[in-house]
């Protein structure tokens, strides 16, 4: 009777956790979906007066000239340009450190080093925006002799410090959790340390490593604060490294206080939102896609 009782009791408490757990992912399925809702609903009426055409290939953003102006290529090529170069800073830094750590380093090392890692990507943005401006930007100005420290360079390179721990911890769990039996089978055919890692470790590990890189690239793509404050803020075509650019994360945090509501500024703003979920969208789908065509499946 008390077993009975007993198990009667699990089931109702599985079922509960189960419902439980059910509403609170709808709830969050929900309220994302709200707000891209509200996203699209503040966004799409631009195109009542701006054509696509204009909005994505236009070369000049001046809101306050007469007629306005709502090109979005400059920032477009912007963000691109900035998410490009931190990544090829941020992600050899990344997965070198990662193999380093799962392959290399010895225990005492790891135990002290990734934790170190991952406190850093705890470090606030304005924090690493604020370094940016007021170490780099002088340095780069001093070094490189340029008119302002503050452009595409300096953005990418603080953008890289923030992308590599994340990518760093996650390909160091991916490589970590590749079967012991792999590595031994390729030592016992003959193969030294650094043709294991190479064969055998990362290519098992692919999955995982492409999984952290996306996720890392997302981040760049989507920081404001940072951008906003050593980019530069013009909202031209960057040529140059050392060009001063305005991506499309800075521009809604600089202008949005100024839009008034309901106005074609202020839809233009939510049309650059509607961009970067896009974006965004298309970088979770080449994770997913990458994650599916890497997956490591032990025979």
């Amino acid at each position: 009777m008390k077993a009975g009782s007993l198990s009667h009791r699990s089931i109702i408490y599985d079922r509960v956790l189960s419902r439980g757990f059910l509403f609170i992912g709808m709830s969050c399925l929900a309220v994302l979906m709200l707000i891209m809702l509200f996203l699209f609903k503040e966004g799409l009426p631009l195109f009542k007066t701006v054509g696509i055409n204009d909005f994505l290939l236009g070369d000049a953003w001046y809101p306050t000239s007469a007629p306005e102006r709502y090109g979005a290529f400059p920032l477009i090529i912007a963000s691109l340009f900035v998410t490009l170069l931190a990544s090829l800073i941020a992600v050899p830094l990344s997965v070198s450190l990662a193999v380093y750590l799962s392959e290399l380093a010895h225990p005492v090392v790891r135990e002290i080093v990734k934790p170190v890692i991952e406190i850093i990507a705890s470090i606030p943005s304005v924090v690493i925006g604020f370094f940016g401006m007021v170490v780099l930007a002088p340095w780069m100005q001093e070094t490189f002799r340029l008119n302002s420290g503050l452009n595409v360079l300096n953005a990418a390179i603080m953008l890289a410090f923030m992308a590599v721990p994340t990518i760093a911890s996650i390909s160091e769990d991916a490589l970590s959790s590749v079967p012991l039996s792999l590595k031994e089978g390729s030592y016992a055919l003959g193969a030294n340390r650094w043709q294991t890692i190479r064969h055998i470790t990362v290519p098992a590990a692919l999955s995982g490593i492409w999984t952290a890189i996306i996720l890392g690239v997302s981040r760049v793509i989507g920081e404001t604060m940072v951008v906003l404050m050593v980019a530069g803020g013009a909202a031209i075509i960057p040529w140059s490294p050392f060009d001063p650019a305005r991506p499309l994360t800075a521009n809604i945090a600089a202008e949005m206080a100024e839009a008034p509501y309901g106005s074609t500024h202020y839809h233009a703003l939510f049309a650059i939102g509607i961009l970067l979920f896009f974006l965004t969208m298309f970088f979770n789908v080449v994770a997913g896609f990458l994650s599916d065509k890497y997956q490591f499946k032990e025979s």
